[in-house]
């Protein structure tokens, strides 16, 4: 499903123009992503599931052209654990 599908199905659940429904959906993915900033970033929907950030080490890797091992910096990632709602509706 892509983001304009989404827009467009909230726009006729809610009973609201698009704009509003887009407005609405980039307001939820602006929250979301200043809240992963955040030192203990963590968004938790109940019944839908917890988005959280975590941190992964360095390590090493390797080129799959040339099978140099390369170094692989420490980042930040997104974690999501889907609720028992999401669990059981799948």
């Amino acid at each position: 499903m892509t983001k304009a599908e989404i827009v467009e199905k909230m726009a006729n659940d809610a009973g609201i123009s698009k704009a509003e429904a887009g407005a609405a959906l980039n307001s939820f993915v602006d929250s979301v992503t200043k809240a992963l900033k955040k030192k203990e970033g963590r968004v938790t929907l109940v019944g839908f599931g917890t988005f959280s950030k975590v941190r992964r080490k360095a390590r090493k890797g390797r080129n799959p052209q040339t099978g140099e091992t390369i170094k692989i910096k420490a980042s930040n990632t997104v974690r999501f654990k889907p609720g028992k709602a999401l669990k059981d509706a799948l």
